[in-house]
């Protein structure tokens, strides 16, 4: 049973508890020519780098990345930033931990997500695209990995469920945006929202952490997920043709430019607008969880900085306070923001 999470540890704390190893590496200064033995553990909260600086060798050939490991330590503060001392580290059986506790995962009950998701499809009254929608939700092949994927490595929605939440927002979006520009399509918009993302149930890794497969890597999810429709649209006989470019274009486009990794720009309005509506929602999810995380006892107004948006993040209900110090520190720069993953 786990008895500490990385959000709880305070400064000089003794602790010893279970972890996910996400990173592993023995490093050696090469002024003291000293060894020390790295690693990046993890929980569902967060994640802390450790050392271990003695009588390494022989524990570290016992555990690799990717496993669960317990560990006795204490926390300190190394440049401002919490991190593990480590003195022991023993790899965990498999019926030592439940592996929910390390891995962060989506607040809302998955299966109501993919029934909001299927019930979206059902709505739609453009026929090929519905069918082409179903054959891809419904796939027993598809289905499992698109409740568990995460949207991203770390950037926004970057835990399990993370993906179908990110889709079933943007589904919601679409509704309200749809009304407001009636000369919208719709059903093409709504196929955009549930398959711009889809190749990234195959581009990344979601078993025991959270990581690029090895095709993620050599490819990327746009042309991994254009790959997988296609496959789709091919088995349904008839598909027209011009239809099916549309389709595809929505995908190839839907990071808004070349800089941020779309082949192709938004040439048509529902292209341009899941383009917006992807790039608000997830936005919106980084600097929810920025201000999530931040402290609620932490003084000033400012969070720390959210390194996908670069930039620190303003909490204007404690600048907006009584007696709130907030005219005598200037606000932190800001500099041009990251494209989501």
């Amino acid at each position: 049973m786990k008895s500490h999470y990385v959000s709880d540890l305070a400064d000089g704390q003794l602790i010893a508890s279970l972890f996910l190893v996400r990173e592993k590496e023995i490093r050696t200064s090469p002024r003291t020519g000293k060894s020390w033995l790295e690693l990046d553990l993890a929980d569902r909260s967060g994640s802390i780098p450790a050392k271990m600086w003695d009588n390494f060798d022989a524990i570290a050939k016992t555990f690799e990345r990717d496993d669960v490991v317990k560990i006795r330590g204490r926390v300190k503060l190394y440049n401002g930033q919490k991190e593990l001392t480590l003195e022991q580290i023993i790899p965990a059986g498999e019926r030592e931990y439940e592996l929910g506790d390390f891995l962060p995962h989506t607040r809302h009950d998955v299966e109501q997500l993919f029934a909001k998701l299927r019930s979206a499809i059902g709505a739609m009254k453009h026929p090929w695209l519905q069918r082409l929608l179903t054959s891809v939700v419904e796939d027993p092949q598809i289905a499992p990995r698109l409740k568990r994927a995460p949207a991203a490595m770390s950037m926004h929605h970057a835990f399990l469920g993370g993906l179908l939440e990110h889709v079933v927002s943007m589904i919601e979006l679409t509704e309200a945006i749809s009304a407001h520009y009636p000369e919208l399509d719709r059903d093409l918009l709504l196929t955009g929202v549930v398959l711009h993302d889809i190749g990234k149930i195959d581009e990344l890794r979601y078993e025991r952490g959270i990581d690029y497969s090895d095709g993620g890597r050599l490819l990327g999810h746009i042309s991994m997920g254009v790959m997988m429709v296609r496959e789709k649209r091919m088995a349904i006989p008839g598909f027209p043709a011009p239809l099916a470019v549309l389709v595809e274009h929505l995908i190839l486009s839907h990071h808004g430019s070349h800089e941020f990794g779309s082949p192709a720009l938004p040439q048509f309005p529902e292209a341009l607008v899941l383009h917006c509506i992807d790039d608000l929602d997830s936005k919106m999810a980084a600097m929810r969880a920025t201000m999530e995380s931040a402290s609620v006892g932490a003084p000033g107004p400012w969070t720390d900085r959210n390194p996908s948006l670069r930039r620190a993040l303003l909490r204007a209900d404690k600048f907006l306070a009584p007696n709130a110090d907030n005219g005598s520190a200037a606000a932190p720069a800001l500099d041009k923001p990251s494209k989501k993953g």
